[in-house]
Formats: C-alpha cells, sequence, structure tokens
C-alpha cells in the first residue's frame, strides 16, 4: 500500500470508532493507572533528587498516549502525521537516575494498552510489573553488599602514603582502590582519592581518627557513595 492509497481510503476513516461513553471510561482507566504509576515511583525513590514535576509529568504522559492511541487507531492519515509532528519534537529533560527513563516507558505503555482498548491487559500490566518494582525496591536487590565511601586526603609529598595507610585500611576497609593521585600546593602536598568498601560494623568515626593521624592533620573527606566499587 502506498502512501497516497492511504490518504485517499474513504478519507481516512475510523474502523469501528469507540464511543463516547468508552473513550470516557478509557481515560478514566488510563489516568487511574498511572496515578498508581506515579504512587509506585514516590513510594520506591531512593534518591535525593525527587522531583514532583517529573511525576506529574508521568501522568500526563500515560494519558497522553491514551489520547493520542485511540485518535490513530484505525487511521493511518492521522498516525503518519502524527508520527512526523512528534518527530521534530526534543525533550531537553536530565533525567537523575536510569529507572526514571523505565517509568516514562512504563507510563507509556499502559497508555498504549488502553488506547488500544485492551483494559483488562493494561490493568494486569500494571499489576504485575508493579509489584516486581515494589518487591524488588522492599527487598533491596541488587544493592551494594555494604555502603562504599570515596576518601579524599591529603598527606605531605616526603610521606610514604602507600605504607602509612596500609594498616590503616586493613583494620577499616574490606577493599581499596586508588582513584587518583595529584600534586596541591605548589608540589608540596600530595592529594590522594580512594575508593573504599568498610567492613561490616567499621567505626567512620575511628577511620577519620586514624587518617588524620597518619595524614599528619592534613584534611580529611569520606563521603558515602551507596555504589559498588569496580574491583
Amino acid at each position: 500500500m502506498t502512501l497516497e492509497d492511504i490518504f485517499q481510503s474513504n478519507h481516512a476513516t475510523i474502523a469501528n470508532p469507540p464511543a463516547p461513553a468508552e473513550i470516557i471510561l478509557a481515560m478514566i482507566l488510563s489516568i487511574t493507572l498511572n496515578l498508581a504509576i506515579a504512587v509506585l515511583y514516590r513510594k520506591t525513590y531512593k534518591g535525593t533528587r525527587y522531583s514532583q514535576d517529573y511525576v506529574q509529568t508521568l501522568i500526563m504522559i500515560g494519558v497522553v498516549t491514551t489520547i493520542l492511541i485511540i485518535v490513530v487507531s484505525g487511521n493511518g492519515a492521522i498516525a503518519f502525521g502524527m508520527f512526523a509532528a512528534f518527530s521534530v519534537i526534543r525533550f531537553r529533560r536530565n533525567l537523575g537516575q536510569s529507572r526514571d527513563l523505565a517509568f516514562v516507558f512504563f507510563a507509556m505503555a499502559i497508555g498504549m494498552v488502553v488506547g488500544a482498548r485492551q483494559y483488562p491487559m493494561a490493568i494486569i500490566i500494571t499489576v504485575i510489573v508493579g509489584t516486581a518494582i515494589l518487591i524488588l525496591s522492599k527487598t533491596d536487590a541488587f544493592a551494594p553488599r555494604r555502603a562504599s565511601h570515596l576518601l579524599s586526603l591529603r598527606m605531605t609529598c616526603e610521606m610514604d602514603f602507600e605504607t602509612l595507610l596500609k594498616p590503616v585500611f586493613a583494620e577499616f576497609t574490606e577493599h581499596t582502590q586508588l582513584v587518583s593521585v595529584t600534586s596541591a600546593q605548589a608540589g608540596m602536598m600530595t592529594e590522594l582519592r580512594y575508593g573504599l568498601q568498610l567492613k561490616d560494623g567499621a567505626s567512620t568515626h575511628l577511620l577519620l581518627e586514624a587518617l588524620h593521624h597518619v595524614s599528619g592533620n592534613n584534611r580529611v573527606v569520606l563521603t558515602p557513595t551507596g555504589q559498588e566499587l569496580d574491583l
């Protein structure tokens, strides 16, 4: 079938269009399911950049997708026109986490299924996928074995930092990873950055005291990262 055939076929009339009552039902169902997705996102979010705007956008994306699918169902001309229009749109929001993108696709998928008039399937998908996300979040699945930290400290250039830090790391850490070594203060200081994975029950207070002692009371910064080390 050519493009000309698509645009000239009965003026692209919709086959078996949904009744107004069914359209209202589809919109209500889409809003309800996407509200459930938004609530699930809020309950399982663990970062520090939670955005109310993003959550509201999730709901709108799902509902708008439902509207679009209802409009283009069985109408090749409108579908082609909408595809051309939306192809020039650029979404410039930087998502804070990879899972944010997954929730966008989740909301869009549910909107598409509802728009395709597959109402039981939309409910089933939402329940199953939502339950899986909730279980993964509550069980903290695939999380690092224990909290990781980024260590930044300075030592004078004449200090043998490997020898001085080795016993401290042996006492408090399970794994260490040297990230960078740079000179500071016109070459008088050496700035070190390590990735650390602390032992179970290790005290960060005692670790800081030991690091201050071996570094000659120079600057020491210990930052939790919540990420697994690449070891």
